[in-house]
Parts: C-alpha cells; sequence; structure tokens
C-alpha cells in the first residue's frame, strides 16, 4: 500500500528526476494536513460502531423499505451484512485517509467488488449513500469538535468516501 508521498517519490523515481515545484508543494500541502488526517483518522477509529450507525439510521430514515420485508436490509443476517459492509468501508477510508491518497482504494475495495455485488444482488445505490452518509456524520464530528472548517473538511476528509462512492457508483449493480 502507498501514500501520497511514496507514490509521489515513485513517480519521480520512474522520470529520473529530482523533485520540481509541483512536487514540494504537494508534499508540503499533504504535511500541512497532518492534523486534520490524524484526528479524522483518530475520531474514525474511537466512534466507528456510532459512525456506521448513525449513518445507517439515516439510510433507514431516508429509504425505509430497505428494511421492510423484501429489501435487501431485510432479515438479520442482511441487515448484519449491511451493517459489516459500511464497516468495512469506513475502516478502509481511513487507510485512505490517512495516506493522503484515495486511489489505495481501488485495489483493496473496488477491483472485484463489482463482482462480488453482482453476484450476491448487492444494489450498489443504497451502498453509495450509506458511504456518502458516513462522511457526513465524520464530518459533523470534526466540525463539531471546531478542528477545521468545511472546506477542509469536504477536501481532505471527503476524498477517501467520494473516490469510493465513484468507484461504486460507477458499476451501477441493481438488486435482482
Amino acid at each position: 500500500m502507498r501514500d501520497a508521498i511514496t507514490g509521489l517519490i515513485g513517480r519521480y523515481d520512474q522520470l529520473g528526476r529530482y523533485f520540481d515545484r509541483d512536487a514540494v508543494d504537494s508534499i508540503s500541502t499533504y504535511l500541512s494536513q497532518s492534523t486534520l488526517r490524524l484526528a479524522a483518522v483518530e475520531l474514525i477509529n474511537r466512534e466507528a460502531a456510532a459512525i456506521v450507525r448513525e449513518a445507517a439510521q439515516r439510510l433507514w430514515l431516508e429509504d425505509p423499505e430497505l428494511i421492510l420485508p423484501g429489501g435487501n436490509a431485510y432479515t438479520t443476517r442482511r441487515l448484519s451484512a449491511c451493517l459489516r459492509d459500511m464497516d468495512y468501508f469506513l475502516r478502509y477510508a481511513s487507510y485512505a485517509l490517512i495516506a493522503g491518497d484515495p486511489t489505495i482504494l481501488n485495489e483493496r475495495v473496488l477491483n472485484g467488488l463489482d463482482d462480488t455485488y453482482k453476484s450476491l444482488g448487492v444494489p450498489t445505490g443504497p451502498t453509495v449513500r450509506s458511504i456518502a452518509l458516513m462522511a457526513d456524520v465524520v464530518c459533523e464530528l470534526l466540525a463539531g469538535g471546531g478542528l477545521s472548517d468545511a472546506a477542509d473538511l469536504a477536501a481532505v476528509v471527503r476524498a477517501p468516501f467520494d473516490h469510493l462512492c465513484r468507484g461504486l457508483a460507477s458499476s451501477n449493480v441493481r438488486a435482482r
């Protein structure tokens, strides 16, 4: 797994070049966001269950048919699987957040997930919405702690969640 700095080093090494101003600026930006990244990951680590629970509650309020008979989260087994997957996405988003590189989610999460969800008949629409709701909850908790302004939260904290959402939405898996 790479991070923003090792990815940058790898690119410049392949080109056989010294860092230019863009590379130095990129590293500087990554390091200047470190306090926010660490705070977000610490919050996720500490409050993961509460973040998943709150995002799930919001999802059920928006889309209650998911937990009704015939819904994809109906039955204890399916509901548990849904919550497990939300926790999985949250954990991997925290890895990408600290790494400063949401593309690590491609190999760790998104590659192959399309086939898995298709074979299980899992719709990605509610999954994408649950990931976006988790990003909302994390940003709200961070903003409530006064750690950062909304622009920083949107640019830094939402990046891995948005990457997951785009990747899953592009697969366009529908329920059976």
